[in-house]
């Protein structure tokens, strides 16, 4: 094992002091925040798929719908170029429109402007529930780096172990929830009623995750700072070379 790889006690120990839960629950808030994208991030997600759903119920115009979908996209990365803001949830959001676009265009069915972020939500889902099987949970791989703690929580850290997979499981069974629904309506409703109950459902179970995954963490022993440990063992290190070169 790799010395940020040795179990330790921090998966046994207390929360500690009132303030120290406080401390931990905003660390935590903070990052599901920065790793999900806040709300801007949520309106990056909505506003493609907004737009083009509101220009084909009006006109039945597939070109146009899709058009302005992928401006739209374009112009939100522009907006973060331009404020220097981290741009993945941006640019995440632009090829997700369009490899609709293209299905769209391909088919010449409005309603597979969809299917490609609804297949990503698929594999997502499945994607969640296997590392949780596995114990890897995805979630924890992702909110890792966030942490400063990286994979540290794997072996050190018990607790946050299983906060990660309950919050993994959660994620995965939710978005399998979702897909239960849009899968059937895909073939069943037509395109205007299916883009809309697509929107409301864009939100809401992602909410619900973040929520959930929120309390998970908020609850489980504070993130190993693997960053701060190396910082240190390298001060102790040049403080040792040191003592040597004076004796």
């Amino acid at each position: 094992m790799t010395s940020l790889d040795k179990p330790t006690d921090h998966g046994t120990t207390d929360q500690g002091s009132p303030d120290q839960e406080t401390d931990s629950r905003a660390v935590t808030e903070a990052a599901l925040f920065e790793a999900f994208g806040g709300v801007r991030g949520m309106v990056e997600t909505v506003a493609p798929g907004l737009l083009f759903v509101t220009i084909f119920t009006i006109n039945k115009d597939l070109h146009m719908s899709a058009i302005a979908a992928l401006a739209v996209s374009l112009v939100l990365v522009v907006v973060r170029l331009v404020m220097k803001d981290t741009v993945k949830h941006a640019f995440s959001g632009v090829f997700g429109v369009a490899f609709g676009v293209v299905f769209a265009m391909m088919t010449g069915n409005a309603k597979d402007f969809y299917l490609p972020g609804m297949l990503y939500t698929l594999g997502l889902a499945l994607a969640y529930i296997i590392t949780a099987l596995a114990g890897v949970p995805l979630i924890g791989l992702i909110l890792g780096p966030v942490f400063k703690e990286n994979l540290s929580w794997r072996t050190r850290n018990p607790g946050r172990k299983s906060a990660y997979t309950k919050a993994s499981w959660a994620w995965g069974l939710i978005l399998l929830a979702k897909c239960a629904i849009l899968f059937p309506l895909y073939w069943w409703a037509d395109t205007t009623q299916f883009g809309w109950v697509l929107i409301a459902l864009k939100i809401p179970p992602f909410l619900l995750a973040v929520w959930l995954t929120w309390v998970f963490l908020a609850k489980a022993p504070a993130p190993i700072d693997v960053f701060a440990e190396m910082e240190a063992a390298e001060k102790a290190e040049k403080e040792r070379e040191a003592e040597r070169r004076q004796a």
